[in-house]
């Protein structure tokens, strides 16, 4: 009997525990600003409520080549994915003038303190994601929130700032894989099984991955989140450039790759492009998949004629093609 209600004790106790810790969870979100999910094909931006351009504070930054860029993003930021091509083609002309460093802002904290835009719930976001797939041409599929919505972008954050202390060239692999399984693969990205299997995938250590992710990666999260505030920024994806006299110049939102390459050349009129290899096979040899807008931006021709090369690349097995209802990527065999 004793032994018994002892048992009950350390149960209530433990379950006390829980509850007192999520709540405290619950009120340091509600003191982080609301997000907003849904992005405005228009601007081209994740936008969040509130922010306003004045409070914006000048923020310098170690420039080591000709312009730094301090890229403010987030793993489930749709017109974040609908600038890949963009940046994908910026790093292979202009990667040996620049450098990109990443952070994270936060964009879903909790359904539980969101309401914002018209969206109130994950279901909300599903044909969202389905109209500004269609708008970037990249493929994206808002199933995921009807089938395994997600409760928040932390977790996935958290995760990026972990892969980030290992290897930075494989926590952008890491990024990239877990915005597939969420916008393809209709995954739930906050779950650690799927975040393992994306660590393994891209050669990261997952035990000390899931080390950094309890401990060192939620101060560095947090550290992200307060730049983001201090900067002003105030949607993703937003770019900060800064040449090597302090000179800055910020990038908000989904634009064509000129305004891309103009931000550069503005604040470093001496920087030079490096044309991209005519050979189709040969550059793709450095990615693991590939859009057909990605294609098409990175080899400067129409959608259409990117999506009947990639399809003679598939017949000829250099690659594999993986669809979804709203178009497909393409993997290197």
């Amino acid at each position: 009997m004793l032994k018994n209600f002892s048992l009950l004790c350390v149960l209530l106790l433990a379950i006390y525990s829980n509850a007192k810790a999520q709540t405290k969870v619950k009120r340091k979100m509600q003191k982080t600003e609301k997000n907003a999910m849904l992005c405005d094909t228009a601007t081209g931006m994740c936008e969040l409520p509130g922010h306003d351009d004045h409070v914006a504070n000048k923020q310098t930054a170690a420039v080591n080549k000709a312009v730094k860029i301090v890229y403010y993003t987030d793993p489930i930021c749709s017109s974040c994915w609908g600038i890949e091509p963009q940046l994908w083609k910026l790093k292979l002309e202009y990667g040996h003038e620049i450098e990109v460093e990443y952070r994270m802002g936060g964009l879903l904290p909790s359904w539980e303190i969101y309401n914002s835009g018209g969206i109130s719930k994950p279901s909300d976001v599903a044909a969202h994601w389905d109209e500004v797939s269609h708008h970037y041409e990249m493929p994206i599929d808002g199933d995921v929130w009807l089938e395994d919505p997600l409760p928040s972008s932390y977790p996935p954050s958290i995760a990026f700032k972990a892969a980030q202390l290992q290897d930075k060239d494989k926590a952008l692999a890491f990024m990239r894989r877990i915005r597939e399984m969420v916008f393809l693969e209709k995954k739930n990205i906050t779950k650690w099984e799927h975040l393992a299997t994306a660590a393994q995938e891209t050669g990261l250590d997952v035990v000390q991955l899931k080390q950094d992710y309890e401990g060192k990666a939620v101060q560095l999260f947090e550290e992200d989140l307060a730049m983001a505030r201090g900067a002003g920024v105030r949607g993703f994806p937003t770019l900060i450039l800064t040449n090597k006299d302090g000179e800055q110049t910020m990038l908000r939102g989904s634009r064509p790759y000129k305004e891309f390459e103009a931000g550069i050349t503005k604040l470093a009129p001496a920087a030079h492009r490096k044309p991209i290899s005519t050979d189709r096979t040969a550059v793709l040899k450095k990615f693991k998949t590939i859009t057909a807008k990605e294609y098409a931006v990175m080899f400067d021709i129409s959608f259409a004629q990117a999506e009947k090369e990639l399809k003679e690349l598939e017949e000829k097995k250099v690659v594999s093609r993986y669809d979804t209802k709203n178009g497909a990527i393409w993997r290197m065999k």
